[in-house]
């Protein structure tokens, strides 16, 4: 009995791996078109057992020119439309879910932290209609010109199974900046959280420009985050107090200080994955010295042998030449 049921154990193990990977990955995919899922290549999910991770949550300022792309145009000119533009009209018709932004700043992407759009729109002030059940905004009612900064999370993370060292964008939230009512400043207004993973596959269908001397230099938004394009300055990482920079630096001089220090920290580590180049470095410079030495100790040697076996030589031709020289004066004085 055991001999027998032995295969079909083993062969059912792979089966409910298979099973599990696949629901998985339906679940990691919410709400996507079967087109989008077709159409995109899917990048590679971060593994749950990598041996590094670090998760850095930046502000990006659309004024900056490396940021400026998702800024402008401010409304749509044809198909060309900016980031939040194309997120507003996305989640407007149910292509894409949105979440909504806690006081404590960080994102949950469960079921229960869901926002309505409606709800949004009415928070906001949004002008919308309601046209045969659906809810209609024209472009020039989309706050896209408010919107002038965005949150990021963003993990950079070390696979083991391929030996790389990678960022990738998990998150985004928009900011928008309005005027208050009394006039006294612009507030920040941190609308919706977004996971990377469901908008990835339709921000690879919109381009922007990434020169402003050269109009045809242009990539779509998917390679823009992918590649790490953006600009933007580090306001929170996820640490075991769960504080932001602005909690535990006092000074803006000591958070500049602190963001420089993580930057560095992040760069040392891509930097030394595979071993301290200094150290590599130095080690080799050792060895090519040591190679010279030996290199130079080898042809002082040979000049050495040679002048030796010429001193040789030559001592040996002159004891040739004195006793041949010896034996002409004593046969000449036999002669005499």
């Amino acid at each position: 009995m055991i001999i027998v049921c032995l295969p079909a154990f083993l062969s059912a193990q792979p089966k409910a791996r298979r099973q599990q990977q696949e629901q998985k990955k339906q679940t990691s995919s919410v709400k996507l078109t079967q087109r989008a899922l077709s159409e995109f290549p899917t990048a590679e999910i971060m593994p749950d057992n990598v041996v590094w991770r670090r998760d850095i949550y930046r502000e990006l300022d659309l004024s900056k020119d490396e940021n400026a792309g998702l800024y402008y145009p401010v409304e749509p000119q044809g198909k060309q439309m900016n980031l939040f533009t194309y997120l507003f009209k996305l989640a407007l018709a149910g292509y894409i879910n949105i979440y909504e932004y806690r006081l404590d700043g960080n994102e949950s992407f469960e079921e229960s932290a869901k926002t309505n759009v409606k709800d949004l729109l009415s928070n906001y002030h949004i002008f919308y209609e309601e046209k045969n059940g659906k809810v209609v905004v024209d472009n020039s009612d989309i706050p896209s010109s408010e919107v002038k900064a965005y949150y990021i999370k963003e993990t950079s993370y070390y696979d083991q199974s391929v030996a790389e060292f990678r960022t990738q964008v998990l998150a985004l939230c928009p900011i928008m900046t309005r005027e208050d009512d009394f006039g006294d400043g612009a507030a920040k207004y941190p609308l919706f959280w977004v996971k990377y993973s469901e908008i990835a596959p339709y921000l690879s269908r919109l381009t922007t420009m990434t020169s402003n001397l050269n109009n045809a230099a242009t990539m779509t938004l998917d390679d823009f985050f992918t590649l790490n394009k953006y600009n933007g300055k580090i306001y929170k990482t996820n640490n075991m107090l769960g504080q932001t920079l602005a909690q535990y630096c006092p000074t803006d001089s000591a958070m500049a200080k602190e963001q420089k220090k993580i930057e560095a920290e992040l760069v040392a580590f891509e930097k030394n994955v595979w071993g301290d180049q200094a150290k590599k470095d130095s080690l080799d410079s050792i060895a090519n010295t040591a190679k010279d030495k030996k290199s130079v100790k080898a042809s002082k040697s040979k000049r050495r042998s040679s002048s030796s076996s010429k001193v040789s030589k030559k001592s040996k031709s002159t004891t040739t030449t004195s006793s041949s020289s010896a034996a002409r004066v004593s046969v000449r004085r036999q002669r005499h």
